[in-house]
């Protein structure tokens, strides 16, 4: 029978739906809803992903095969190198060498199995039933050796006093985050391989082993650019940590050493020259490809309706901008943590600082959103309202791509799986001084955008829009989603700001004596 919990007051708190799960323990609940997520990402992998059938250049489906090509049939110092073998104006490796290396180990994968699916030349466009399987399987498999030992790890070290029940929700909004799912299992990517090496870091992070945070996050960057989103929440926490030791020279050279020896044992193929090494750097910063691309959810690409960014200015100018710009969104949460590191805190800043690079950087793409996404889903416990909130908007950004990849069914059955858990049981949180939702305008603003962005949906599968302007549903759902993410980014950083104080004497490191 489900318990009934009872709160301090002696009122009845309501009925505990997760105690038939949770009272085997966290590592039993753990693996039971591991087991359900790999369900439910195996059934999303059935469905079609991006470019299926789409000659001549298909889509990421088609790049990761073709990385896997290239690594496993030329040497690493040609992954980045244009020729006659890499014709890199064909789905050219352009991420790290983390990256390059796990192509090819999966390229190894595919080779024992599906010779085929990796030749070199003729295997472009390979879409055979047994190559499909392959590469949907080298992505379940990276999710469960990487992901979600992550995933576990941070569950174990954040939650340590809380209650079994709030720890088995917490366990199954983390696994079956539907953005990552639909992402890496329909759209087709590896992004649960540098997320869940930041995991690792963020978890290292609460447990106190700075150095190991320090080797997680350095692979994690080395294996996807974009994890640079949380690079200002660890650079602030760590240094915040360090000013405060008795010796913080010492502390940070030794975090310095941890990240460069990772770096260089990574990188090493391409550190024997300087021009190897500005090679692979070029690819991994695609200025050529202007400010933003498709109808992407952030500052430039929103604004560029009644500002013609491109137009009047040119790329280095944008590149200044967008640079200025996302230092100054992620400059609170810094100067928060460097001042007052908390764990609390860190959590609030790895959000705040993912935020802002996803609202002003450089080159942002709809998937982008997973990295602060992420970052919120570590937090469900501590905003639920608005984690539900941005979770419902996250998915409507991304939904004209995954109605591009025919990826319609899944988004929906997700997204009715996420409101079902996360209704399951609602966490308990302090009443705070301060919430958009005590506002009556927020309120109603937020009701408003949400029959709005229903209706969106339905003129979005109903209805063609005008020749003259082809994209127009798309730049609405553009507008929505970047009004919000906008009003969830004021929120977060007047949140760490103000309301983290509470956290401070307890996560507060003493100077040694």
């Amino acid at each position: 029978m489900p318990k009934k919990n009872h709160s301090g007051d002696g009122t009845a708190a309501p009925i505990d739906t997760w105690w038939w799960l949770s009272h085997k323990g966290t590592t039993t609940s753990f693996l039971c809803i591991s087991l359900f997520a790999l369900l439910i990402r195996s059934a999303v992998s059935m469905f079609p992903y991006s470019g299926a059938g789409t000659p001549p250049k298909f889509g990421d489906f088609e790049a990761q095969r073709h990385w896997m090509e290239i690594t496993t049939n030329l040497p690493a110092i040609d992954w980045y190198r244009n020729g006659t073998h890499n014709d890199l104006t064909y789905w050219g490796l352009d991420y790290p060498p983390l990256t390059a290396y796990q192509s090819y180990i999966h390229g190894l994968l595919l080779r024992f199995f599906n010779p085929d699916s990796v030749s070199l030349f003729s295997s472009r466009g390979h879409e055979s039933y047994i190559g499909k399987l392959l590469m949907r399987w080298t992505v379940l498999s990276s999710d469960a050796l990487i992901f979600f030992p992550a995933a576990l790890f941070f569950v174990l070290v954040y939650h340590r006093n809380r209650a079994k029940s709030q720890v088995a929700w917490h366990i199954a909004i983390i696994l079956l985050n539907p953005c990552l799912i639909l992402i890496d299992h329909g759209h087709f990517q590896y992004n649960c391989i540098s997320l869940g090496l930041t995991v690792g870091a963020i978890a290292a992070v609460l447990c106190g082993s700075e150095v190991l945070t320090c080797v997680f996050f350095t692979l994690a960057l080395s294996h996807k650019q974009m994890s640079a989103y949380f690079a200002p929440a660890f650079f602030s926490h760590l240094l915040g940590k360090c000013l405060r030791r008795k010796n913080p020279i010492l502390s940070l050279l030794k975090l310095g050493i941890a990240v460069i020896a990772t770096f260089v044992i990574v990188w090493w193929p391409y550190l024997h020259s300087v021009d190897d090494f500005l090679m692979v750097l070029s690819r991994l910063a695609p200025f050529e490809r202007g400010i933003y691309e498709d109808y992407v959810a952030n500052f430039w690409c929103t604004t560029s309706i009644l500002i013609k960014w491109k137009k009047l200015f040119t790329t280095p100018s944008l590149k200044f901008m967008s640079l200025a710009a996302t230092v100054l969104a992620s400059l609170p949460s810094m100067v928060h943590q460097i001042f007052s590191p908390s764990n609390e805190g860190f959590l609030y800043g790895l959000l705040n600082s993912s935020m802002a690079f996803y609202l002003f950087s450089f080159q942002v793409h709809e998937k982008s959103i997973l990295m602060p996404f992420l970052a919120a889903t570590l937090l469900a416990l501590k905003i639920p309202d608005h984690f539900n909130h941005l979770t419902y908007y996250a998915l409507f950004s991304m939904f004209p791509l995954l109605c591009r990849d025919n990826l319609l069914l899944p988004y929906l059955t997700l997204h009715l799986l996420f409101t079902l858990i996360y209704h399951s049981q609602l966490p308990k949180t302090k009443a705070s001084s301060f919430s958009f939702t005590n506002f009556p305008g927020y309120v109603f603003l937020l009701r408003t955008h949400f029959v709005i962005s229903l209706v969106l949906h339905v003129v979005y599968l109903t209805i063609q829009p005008p020749q003259k302007y082809p994209f127009l549903f798309d730049a609405l759902i553009m507008i929505l989603c970047f009004s919000y993410f906008v009003m969830f980014a004021i929120y977060t950083n007047y949140t760490q700001w103000n309301f983290s104080s509470h956290f401070r004497s307890a996560d507060k490191e003493k100077k040694q004596i």
